[in-house]
């Protein structure tokens, strides 16, 4: 079974907004690289979500949406699209990633590892460990977040997913792609 899990907002001390998400300074987020930031709540994936995602993907793999042929297949029913239980990382982090103070926004930034480990089945619960890795200036007024993840699978062993994912935070009053400009500015001047 997966490692016990820092329940979301627990393991953060201090002010929390009224939605109830932590609120931190870039330093005291910056403080906590290498710690656990702790796990969503549980969310279960239904067939019709699955559904939706295929719909919405165009990928009507039967092992996503024919349940006789999932069975046939060895999965044993249909299973979700490892798209779509990443696609969760979104939410999962909305409920357990602190609130960073002076924010303009956080854009999703990329992955820089991704594994899908174990099929999340139809009616499973998932649920996603976050730990900050880094904290980096990036340009004026941006800063590069990554967070290790892993997606546990309810009552499995084996996650669903791990990954390595990264953040773009903008602080408020800095434009968000003023780091590029300023690149490709310099570049123009060099010789």
């Amino acid at each position: 079974m997966s490692e016990p899990c820092t329940p979301a907002g627990v393991a953060l001390a201090g002010e929390r907004r009224p939605d109830g998400r932590h609120r931190l300074t870039l330093d005291e987020l910056q403080a906590r690289v290498g710690q656990e930031l702790g796990c969503s709540s549980w969310l279960r994936i239904d067939q019709a979500a699955i559904r939706g995602f295929a719909d919405l993907t165009h990928d009507w793999q039967d092992i996503h949406v024919d349940a006789a042929a999932a069975r046939a297949s060895g999965f044993g029913g249909t299973i979700a699209h490892g798209f779509l239980t990443l696609s969760l990382l979104s939410t999962m982090a909305d409920e357990v990633v602190p609130q960073v103070e002076g924010l303009r926004r956080s854009v999703n930034y990329g992955l820089d590892h991704l594994r899908f480990l174990a099929p999340v089945r139809c009616g499973d619960r998932v649920r996603g460990r976050f730990t900050l890795e880094h904290a980096r200036p990036r340009g004026p007024g941006q800063y590069q977040l990554k967070h290790s993840v892993v997606v546990h699978i309810e009552q499995r062993d084996r996650p669903a997913l791990v990954a390595q994912w990264l953040v773009l935070l903008v602080a408020a009053g800095a434009e968000p792609g003023a780091g590029l400009a300023q690149a490709r500015a310099a570049a123009r001047e060099a010789p």
